[in-house]
């Protein structure tokens, strides 16, 4: 059920979800790493506290395929916990993309694995080895201002990411699909010069 909803979630432009919903649309600040890239997937949650590289580890480990690996930082912006091992051991699981709340690492080498990642900058400084005890994974987290849990559906792409349990993703299915259908003929009236008022919505 999941899957056909997760495959035709990915048929729907996703600035389209924008017109019939507020919520579930992560900060803009976080934007994709890769170009030309469209995901849509369930979310395998991880919190990462005094940046802990092991949490992350434990996080990889969850994945299945499909899967949308979504990092909570806990406010922390400066330590990387995505570079150019994680990427590779996240493709080896079979996942989607990773979305961030914070920055990524090894930025050439992500792009070269092709796998999509989601995040607010790149830099130098990354995540250590320890063992703290604030991370959890499949726990719920907060990610660019939206709450994310185990389980819902994180679709991303080009323009942003958004995050929205199932049933609102069911909810807004149709009439997504729907505008899109309609937004090729709006743009040929337009272009063929009809009058504003006969298109617009006033």
């Amino acid at each position: 059920m999941i899957t056909t909803l997760l495959q035709d979630l990915q048929k729907v432009s996703y600035p389209t979800i924008g017109h019939f919903l507020e919520d579930g649309f992560v900060d803009p600040a976080i934007q994709s790493l890769l170009e030309n890239v469209k995901v849509a997937g369930p979310a395998v949650t991880v919190r990462i506290a005094d940046h802990d590289a092991i949490a992350m580890n434990r996080a990889l480990l969850a994945l299945r395929p499909g899967d949308v690996l979504v990092v909570d930082m806990l406010g922390d912006h400066r330590h990387a916990p995505v570079g150019a091992v994680t990427a590779a051991a996240a493709i080896a699981q079979g996942a989607a993309a990773v979305v961030v709340d914070g920055v990524a690492t090894d930025v050439l080498e992500l792009r070269q694995a092709g796998l999509p990642v989601f995040a607010r900058g790149t830099t130098c400084l990354t995540t250590k080895r320890l063992h703290g005890t604030g991370s959890a994974v499949d726990v719920p987290v907060h990610c660019g201002g939206v709450e994310v849990n185990p389980g819902d559906l994180v679709l991303g792409d080009d323009n942003g990411v958004i995050v929205l349990p199932p049933e609102a993703a069911r909810g807004v299915l149709d009439k997504a699909l729907a505008s899109d259908e309609a937004e090729p003929d709006i743009l040929a009236r337009l272009a063929s010069g009809h009058p504003l008022e006969s298109i617009l919505a006033l």
